[in-house]
């Protein structure tokens, strides 16, 4: 299997279903609700089509958030599969703010072995593979030679230079447990800053190094974060069940996460 191949064709399709959900958001839209004919609804559905038809000669098979549930029967025989969710932040694209994304992640036996996540609003490409490490460029073309795009891309993380400890996540809607953790992180480390920000860009936060922790206890699905846990993962940090050295894994018959923190 050319894990390279698969990339560029993950890179590509995240970037040609990003530009079909910019087709939808570009219009003027008002929606309120996820119904089969929103605006939402749409740029989803499109985007996905637009994955499935870049995937589909690959063989491997496909499982997005969009598709069709398959029964764990099947799925538990799967030793490579493509995780799909084509747009990941549903609020963050109703109120505008740009900060939805594209994630597309391949799994070998549970584990994210690649991972695509693309911001179309901000033209920005997170990639990662085993092997090769993680990478941020600004892309809005699709590519031919993975070579030649890792050549001008960050490797992440990323030296900010922060002196403060900055955790992802929101002040408002905390568990008790994300509070917790916030209040020993303060004990620690004295100021603790808070970024608030939508989608799986938070796992990419951590992973670029513009963020120390993500804390998510409370639920997400396995294709909120495959992408991203691989983006984490080959930028050198993890993603660990709640009070857990065990990291997360895909797959699973119950396609429910469990809290997590990323690290």
């Amino acid at each position: 299997m050319n894990f390279k191949e698969l990339l560029v064709k993950a890179i590509n399709a995240s970037i040609e279903g990003g530009h079909a959900i910019m087709e939808v958001y570009a219009s003027d839209f008002a929606v309120e609700h996820k119904d089969d004919k929103s605006p939402l609804t749409l740029a989803d559905k499109n985007c996905n089509a637009v994955i499935e038809t870049h995937l589909k000669d690959t063989n491997i098979p496909f499982l997005s958030e969009e598709g069709a549930k398959i029964e764990y029967s099947e799925r538990k025989n799967w030793e490579y599969s493509w995780l799909v969710d084509p747009l990941d932040g549903t609020k963050e694209f109703v109120k505008r703010n740009g900060e939805f994304t594209v994630n597309i992640a391949l799994i070998h036996n549970g584990n994210p072995i690649m991972g695509v996540i693309y911001v179309p609003v901000k033209e920005e490409l997170y990639f990662a593979l085993e092997g090769l490490g993680s990478y941020k460029i600004n892309q809005n073309y699709i590519i031919d030679n993975l070579d030649d795009l890792i050549s001008i891309s960050d490797k992440l993380p990323i030296n900010y230079n922060r002196d403060s400890y900055v955790i992802v996540g929101s002040r408002s809607h905390m568990s008790e447990e994300t509070e917790a953790f916030f209040e020993e992180k303060k004990k620690q480390y004295g100021d603790v800053e808070v970024l608030a920000i939508g989608s799986s860009l938070k796992l990419c936060m951590v992973a670029e190094g513009k963020a120390d922790a993500y804390p998510r206890y409370a639920p997400t699905m396995e294709w909120d974060t495959g992408a991203g846990h691989a983006i984490v993962k080959y930028a050198g940090f993890s993603v660990k069940q709640y009070n857990s050295s065990a990291d997360v894994v895909y797959n699973k018959e119950d396609l429910l996460n469990p809290w997590f923190l990323v690290k």
